[in-house]
């Protein structure tokens, strides 16, 4: 039997992937699917389940990353994986069956049946008191206006419909206007915002609340205003946008940190106050939970370089503790995203990315888990550590400046038979013996080569290293810097130093070495989806299990600049854009260099790309100003600009499954594919 346009995916209540959010999980016992909805409890358990594809697929896995990242200015693919996912990334071979955009239509039509189950049958409930049954339908409403906003962002006007899951699918289904479907969301936002409290039902930080709802609108009517200039009562979206957004806020404005390095900081992963919408991912302390968990993030891998492919970084696989398993290496920034931030004035450079590469001991640990073999001295023989270079023994993973190595990368001859030290420790344990390890780490200061644990200090975030890095720093492996260095420069440093620019060609990554063998693979690791705290680490080197934003409140700002310069405002618009990049800066001498007295479009766009690049907003945000999205491409991502064509692919291809299900898909049409 042919399926509608998507099917019930939860009356019997498999909500137990959900609790990895800690949702609540219902056992129907013996009762039929429509006696089980007639309970509160029953109901709860099918609400919980709309959250389902948010960490389970949609925040936690590619496919919804290349669509949303893919076919931008931000990001390419690099030299070691050129093709990889060419069709969202570059236009080339975009088709119905392509696996991403073809996945995210059903995912968002599944979620949409169960949120209109819970709305349809509150109404029917015999039990359960009236403010937590319209707490339960406003989330389902807001969710419901989330995932049709993916479908419209996505593929255009599809169908519309409120009604749950039935037995009679409909086979000739008929796609709505843009108009009713933004009505809709935005009457369902409204609902929500309305009906829910600031803080989450069950404290529960999984669950959308009343920020949430209002950011969405806020983000719902600058799309709407931007790609079709749509109007409410006779007043444009972009001016909703703007009053929706400086609303929030006045109200909310101790929801944005102070300092951008606190928002990426792995302790704050967790309950970030910035968080207006999270991805909740499994806890990795919590047995039971992690036990129930079945989904763990693994976007990091597909946006890490290999840097154990360059000899000069001694682990023997693709892998380790402190980076996770680094082996998709797809999705690489562009020379237009790097070139935005002024690294000198700007921390989120080293915030968004890794260009220091380091290794790692476990001294807390006690030393007992070698990470890597140790290396030999040219005359074949192994240094006795701790004597000559003061390392205590719990050190494990480290270089030797060897011969071959001094010769290799051009290293200067006074370093031959030093070391490059580890840069980080962990607190390396298994809890219940088995399963996620336990990943504390602290960082050892530069020139502590004591190995004594009473040295290291604790950071924000082990990732975050602080720039620019020193010549003198003997922590650090090899440095992509953003600085051109001569090679003057280059040889006060025992690491191989790559200048960015180099690794580029006209616009792409650079086919050929450049000066050792892989050291083309290499570019700027994306640190947001790459956590080490023992709450989101998994036994599998591949997956993390940190929160995904969905939606956090420098969005907002952003949206309250981009609506000011939109209607004219670009004074306005520049004290939005000055909150973010005040928190950004060094100091304040770098914040006078930052600042801006008047925004252009330009100014907007490249604000967006610093904040929220890799977050999942860079395609529809430049789809609302099509008059410069061409161009962009053109600076930003030129192999995709060659294949762009605009006829179509401001949309992306209505789904094969689907279209291959209905009798009228000749009909409803697959966006000109």
């Amino acid at each position: 039997m042919k399926s509608t346009i998507y099917k019930i995916a939860a009356l019997t209540f498999a909500v137990a992937s959900m609790s990895a959010c800690s949702l609540d999980e219902y056992n129907p016992s013996q009762k039929t699917g429509d006696e089980i909805l007639a309970t509160f409890d029953g109901l709860k358990g099918l609400q919980s389940y709309c959250y389902s594809s948010l960490y389970g697929q949609l925040f936690s896995v590619y496919d919804f990353l290349s669509v949303a990242e893919g076919g931008t200015d931000c990001w390419i693919t690099p030299a070691g994986n050129p093709d990889y996912a060419k069709q969202v990334i570059y236009y080339d071979g975009l088709a119905t069956n392509t696996n991403a955009t073809n996945k995210l239509f059903g995912q968002a039509y599944s979620m949409i049946g169960n949120c209109n189950a819970v709305v349809n049958r509150a109404e029917l409930l015999t039990d359960g008191n009236e403010k937590d049954i319209t707490t339960l339908v406003a989330e389902a409403r807001c969710l419901r206006a989330f995932y049709y906003s993916i479908l419209v962002n996505t593929y255009g006007n599809v169908t519309l419909t409120l009604e749950e899951s039935s037995q009679d699918p409909i086979l000739t289904p008929q796609r709505n206007s843009i108009e009713e479907l933004y009505t809709q969301i935005i009457d369902d936002l409204k609902f929500a915002a309305n009906n829910l409290e600031d803080t989450p039902y069950d404290n529960n930080r999984a669950r959308v609340t009343k920020k949430t709802a209002l950011g969405l609108l806020a983000r719902v009517y600058a799309q709407g205003g931007g790609e079709y200039g749509l109007t409410e009562e006779g007043v444009s979206y972009w001016q909703r946008a703007k009053e929706v957004a400086e609303d929030m806020i006045l109200a909310y404005s101790d929801c944005l940190y102070d300092d951008v390095e606190d928002v990426w900081a792995p302790a704050n992963n967790r309950n970030n106050k910035e968080a207006l919408f999270i991805a909740a991912g499994p806890d990795a302390t919590n047995l039971e939970n992690w036990n129930a968990g079945t989904q763990c993030n693994n976007n990091f891998t597909y946006m890490y370089p290999k840097p154990n492919t360059l000899t000069i970084y001694p682990t023997p696989d693709n892998q380790n503790y402190w980076y996770g398993r680094t082996n998709n290496n797809t999705l690489a920034p562009s020379k237009y995203l790097l070139d935005c931030f002024d690294a000198d004035y700007d921390k989120r450079w080293e915030v968004t990315f890794t260009t220091a590469f380091v290794q790692f001991s476990a001294v807390q640990s006690g030393g007992s888990y070698l990470f890597t073999k140790k290396q030999t001295l040219d005359d074949g023989t192994t240094p006795k550590i701790g004597t000559k270079h003061g390392v205590n023994d719990n050190i494990s993973s480290f270089t030797i400046l060897t011969q071959n190595i001094i010769n290799t990368y051009g290293l200067d001859a006074k370093f031959h038979n030093e070391y490059i030290y580890p840069y980080g420790d962990l607190n390396y344990a298994y809890y219940d013996g088995t399963w996620a390890p336990k990943m504390i780490a602290k960082v050892w200061p530069k020139g502590e080569n004591s190995g004594d644990p009473s040295k290291l200090q604790e950071v924000k975030n082990p990732y975050v290293i602080p720039y620019p890095v020193a010549e003198d720093d003997d922590r650090i492996c090899f440095y992509l810097s953003k600085k051109r260095l001569s090679d003057a420069e280059k040889a006060k440093r025992r690491y191989y130093v790559i200048n960015i620019d180099d690794l580029f060609d006209n616009g792409q990554y650079r086919k050929t070495d450049i000066k050792v063998t892989n050291d083309k693979n290499m570019y700027p690791g994306f640190n947001k989806y790459n956590w080490l705290s023992e709450d989101s680490y998994s036994s599998n080197l591949q997956r993390k299990t940190g929160d995904v934003f969905i939606m956090r409140m420098a969005e907002v700002y952003l949206i309250a600049a981009e609506a000011n310069q939109q209607l004219g405002n670009g004074g306005k618009a520049a004290e939005y854009l000055n909150v973010l990049k005040k928190r950004a800066a060094r100091d304040d001498a770098s914040y006078n260099a930052m600042k801006l007295s008047n925004a252009t479009q330009n100014d907007v766009m490249d604000e967006y790309a610093r904040e929220l690049c890799g977050e999942y907003q860079r395609w529809v945000t430049m789809k609302r100003h099509k008059d410069s999205f061409k161009q962009r491409l053109t600076v930003g991502n030129p192999r995709a600009a060659e294949n762009f064509d605009e006829s179509k692919h401001y949309l992306r291809p209505i789904s094969f499954n689907f279209l291959s299900q209905i009798d009228n898909a000749e009909e409803y049409g697959n966006n000109g594919y």
